[in-house]
C-alpha cells in the first residue's frame, strides 16, 4: 500500500472509530497480566472503558480480547454491538487480519442493517487488502480483497468507504494483472507460446486499464511471431500503436514487425 493510500485509510478508519466508540469516564483501574482478559465479572462501562484505554495505549491485541469480553459478559447490552466493531478494528490494528475479518463478519450476521454495517464491510476489505502478497505468490487473498472492495462500491457507492475502495480496486487489479504477466513471461521463456498467449490475452481482455496492458500487447506480438502467425502479430502491434503510441512497447513491437512481418496485412 502506498503512503497516500495508507493516510486515506487511517483518516477514514479514524473518523469511523470516533463514531463507533462509546466513550465513558467510568474506566476500570489499571491492571496487567493474564487477569486482564480472564472471566472476571465487571460492569459493562468499566470493561468497555478499559478496552478502549488499552487500544489508545497501543495494546491492540489485549484491547481486542477485552472488547470480546464485553460481548461475552453483556451480550444483550448496546455496548456489545459496539464492542464487536471495536474488536474487529483492534484486531486490524494488531495485524491479526483473520480475526478482524471474523469479528466484522459476526457483526454483519447479527446486525445486517445497522448504520455501522458499511464500516464493518470496510474493515473486512482492508483486512484482505493488507494481506496482498507479491506477484511471486498465490493470489487468492488478492482476489478476495478485490471482491470485498467491489462489494463496498456496490452497496455504498456514495460513501467515503466506496471512494477509497475504488482507488484500491485499481491497485488490486494492477497487482492481479502483474501476476498474469509474471506467469506469461515464465511460459514464454520456456517456449510454451500458447500458454503464454492465454495469460497475455487475459490481461488485454480483463485488465486493459492497468499499467501492464501495453506490455501484454507487445508480448502477444512476440508470441504470435514465434507461433508462425505474422498477421496476428501485425494486428496486436497495430492495436498497441493505436492505444499506446510513443511508448517503449510500441517501439519494440514496431521494430519486431518490421524485421519479421513486413508487408503482412492483418486478417
Amino acid at each position: 500500500m502506498t503512503n497516500q493510500t495508507r493516510s486515506t485509510t487511517k483518516l477514514i478508519l479514524g473518523t469511523a472509530l470516533a463514531g463507533a466508540s462509546l466513550m465513558t469516564a467510568a474506566c476500570a483501574g489499571r491492571s496487567s497480566g493474564p487477569a486482564d482478559t480472564s472471566y472476571v465479572a465487571r460492569d459493562v462501562e468499566s470493561l468497555y472503558g478499559e478496552a478502549k484505554r488499552r487500544l489508545d495505549s497501543g495494546q491492540a491485541t489485549l484491547a481486542a480480547a477485552l472488547f470480546d469480553e464485553v460481548e461475552r459478559q453483556h451480550p444483550y447490552s448496546p455496548w456489545a454491538r459496539r464492542a464487536q466493531l471495536m474488536s474487529s478494528f483492534s484486531y486490524y490494528v494488531a495485524k491479526d487480519y483473520n480475526k478482524a475479518i471474523q469479528s466484522a463478519q459476526r457483526f454483519l450476521q447479527i446486525h445486517p442493517g445497522n448504520k455501522d454495517a458499511p464500516y464493518a464491510f470496510y474493515l473486512i476489505a482492508l483486512s484482505y487488502y493488507e494481506q496482498i502478497s507479491d506477484v511471486q505468490r498465490d493470489q487468492k487473498v488478492t482476489e478476495q480483497a478485490l471482491t470485498a472492495l467491489q462489494e463496498i462500491d456496490r452497496r455504498f457507492p456514495n460513501s467515503d468507504y466506496a471512494s477509497d475502495a475504488r482507488l484500491k480496486i485499481d491497485l488490486v487489479r494492477d497487482h492481479l494483472a502483474g501476476k498474469e504477466m509474471e506467469i506469461g513471461r515464465h511460459y514464454e521463456r520456456a517456449g510454451r507460446w500458447i500458454a503464454a498467449q492465454i495469460r497475455f490475452q487475459n490481461v488485454v481482455d480483463n485488465y486493459q486499464t492497468t499499467s501492464h496492458a501495453p506490455e501484454a500487447l507487445y508480448r502477444l506480438t512476440e508470441t504470435s511471431l514465434a507461433l508462425g502467425i505474422p498477421d496476428e502479430a501485425v494486428k496486436y502491434a497495430a492495436v498497441l500503436g493505436a492505444n499506446y503510441p510513443g511508448t517503449e512497447w510500441y517501439d519494440k513491437a514496431y521494430d519486431l514487425v518490421q524485421d519479421h512481418a513486413a508487408g503482412v496485412t492483418p486478417s
